[in-house]
């Protein structure tokens, strides 16, 4: 991505003269949280930005798109209590999130699209997207990585129980800064998880009827998942698909306009 995308590289009076009618500003948004022994805390946040950024370098050079720096916190409330969470209140990252929307409309932007890459944060986001729509008339666009779906010729072996530093997060981690994994203290964690729901009829982790859960309700250590045969070529098909379908997504929503857009 160059750094003509970036609006914080920007002057104020380059930001002005931006092309804003059918522009998009893309806030990648994460967590700082553990991820079990062997990925980083800043793994969601990270993950968030390095999507963002390559989703955004596959656009076309004249595609009105700008990224905004990384929001590294969110909201982590269910891993509170392990070393290295920091966690925003449901209060707090919704004032931040309306903030940012906010600022975003008063520069004369109309669209924005959050990008996050962290599982406890969607059901705030959808909130939050509506309300600055409503408050600011932008355009507000929530996606989560871990939405944009595997390709369909990969195997995810720990798929019936992963939500968290399991098999996928692990392998793109690898891929994207594989220095931070340590693969030697990987294992599995939260396998009880299939068990407890097996023989529910409706009643889910995540899911039509949810169980609201905090990591210690499911995990020892902290992950749910399986990362042991977690491979960085693995990762790199990931990568490969979250980019290519958020850049779809992005080119879709340059002037995107609803039908009553101007009533």
């Amino acid at each position: 991505m160059s750094v003509e995308r970036l609006l914080h590289r920007l002057s104020t009076v380059d930001v002005a003269a931006l092309p804003k009618q059918d522009g998009v500003v893309v806030q990648p948004i994460g967590a700082i949280e553990q991820h079990g022994p062997h990925l980083p805390v800043m793994t969601d946040a990270f993950v968030a930005e390095r999507i963002a950024a390559g989703a955004v370098g596959r656009l076309p050079d004249e595609a009105p798109v700008w990224v905004l720096p990384t929001l590294h916190y969110g909201k982590s409330s269910e891993h509170l209590g392990r070393a290295g969470t920091v966690s925003l209140s449901t209060r707090t990252l919704l004032s931040v999130c309306e903030d940012v929307g906010r600022s975003v409309a008063a520069s004369g932007f109309r669209r924005l699209v959050f990008v996050n890459g962290h599982g406890g944060n969607p059901s705030t986001l959808d909130t939050v997207a509506r309300d600055i729509r409503v408050e600011t008339g932008l355009m507000v666009f929530p996606v989560t990585t871990g939405r944009l779906g595997v390709p369909d010729d990969l195997d995810v072996p720990d798929a019936e129980f992963s939500i968290h530093g399991g098999h996928v997060e692990t392998s793109l981690m690898l891929a994207l800064d594989p220095g931070t994994v340590r693969m030697d203290r990987a294992a599995e964690g939260g396998r009880a998880v299939v068990d407890l729901y097996r023989d529910k009829r409706h009643l889910t982790l995540e899911g039509v009827v949810p169980s609201a859960w905090v990591t210690d309700d499911l995990s020892a250590n902290g992950v749910v998942g399986d990362p042991v045969k977690a491979t960085e070529e693995f990762g790199h098909r990931i990568r490969e698909a979250y980019e290519t379908r958020l850049a779809e997504a992005l080119l879709e929503i340059v002037g995107f306009e609803f039908p009553g857009a101007g009533r």
